[in-house]
């Protein structure tokens, strides 16, 4: 990352230092800033992003489990939630709780 010019004198001349910048010129002090992380975008199979509380469909059979129970492509999942992890999408499915990965869902 480029020094940030002083925002006294608009000189490039800049110091960085651990927990701030420094200008060498005329000798202003000024934290540095954290940049905030990129807000995380989950998106469907086809590129679309999702939100909490949207509708998606499953676009193929997945097995749950032990692979007892399968879920039919096209089954639909209402008011999804988003989540940290390896299964972004936590939500219910005929009244049975499951995480799926988004990349088996699109945008219903």
């Amino acid at each position: 990352m480029p020094n940030p010019a002083c925002p006294l004198c608009a000189l490039d001349d800049v110091l960085s230092h651990a927990d701030h910048w420094e200008c060498a010129t005329c000798g202003h002090e000024w934290p540095k800033e954290t940049v905030p992380e990129a807000a995380r975008v989950v998106k469907d199979a086809n590129g679309n992003p999702l939100a909490d509380g949207d509708t998606v469909a499953l676009i193929k059979d997945l097995k749950l489990g032990s692979g007892a129970q399968v879920l039919k492509a096209g089954t639909k999942a209402k008011n999804i939630r988003l989540e940290e992890g390896d299964h972004e999408i936590a939500c219910k499915v005929d009244g049975v709780a499951v995480a799926l990965k988004a990349m088996f869902v699109r945008k219903a």
